[in-house]
């Protein structure tokens, strides 16, 4: 990644079946503090209309280092530690530069 490119990231979230609405609120909830960090430049949540249950986060940061400290502060640490139990797997976070 070249230092003027962007940093994508696709983060997958998949709630036990029956908490997805404990899930959504968590994640809701982390959006707004999220937006402020620095070198945010996007951050969408989105929800699957087949399965409920399925979350996707959608990102764009300046740098993979803006990146790494978001995951790092206390609002995504809550948020894990708050939704960690009611997951039916880790998330899945995969980062990607854009090549076209």
């Amino acid at each position: 990644m070249s230092s003027n490119e962007t940093l994508r990231v696709v983060a997958r979230v998949t709630a036990q079946a029956g908490k997805d609405g404990e899930v959504k609120a968590i994640l809701l909830a982390l959006v707004g503090p999220a937006r402020q960090d620095p070198g945010c430049i996007g951050y969408e949540l989105l929800q699957s209309l087949d399965d409920p249950c399925d979350f996707t986060f959608v990102e764009e940061w300046a740098s993979d280092a803006d990146m790494q400290a978001h995951l790092a502060t206390p609002h995504v640490q809550s948020a894990l530690s708050q939704a960690l139990s009611l997951l039916a797997a880790e998330p899945d976070i995969r980062r990607y530069a854009t090549i076209a």
